[in-house]
């Protein structure tokens, strides 16, 4: 039997996927910050790799780049993630 808390590894050193975690997509060793998140605090956002890490403390440098480098090399797959998990899903309508 198969322990679905298992972590399966990435070629990143500090991006795995487990999962009871986000729903077994891409996430940052250690922590429940899916890939997506850093993608959309980085692009979306505008935030810098240095203020990402002024915010959670507890990430290394080299978890923010991973991250930023796994999405590079999975864009597709990460895109879908952030579309299906946005908050502007669907039509979006704004008054006249």
């Amino acid at each position: 039997m198969n322990n679905v808390n298992e972590i399966q590894n990435t070629s990143y050193p500090h991006i795995v996927k487990i999962q009871d975690v986000c729903g077994g997509e891409p996430v940052i060793r250690g922590t429940r910050i899916a890939v997506r998140h850093i993608v959309g605090y980085y692009y979306k956002a505008g935030m810098s790799a240095e203020d990402i890490l002024a915010e959670w403390d507890y990430l290394t440098p080299a978890q923010v780049f991973g991250a930023l480098a796994y999405y590079h090399d999975n864009r597709e797959q990460i895109d879908i993630l952030r579309q299906k998990n946005s908050h502007w899903q669907g039509n979006q309508t704004y008054a006249a």
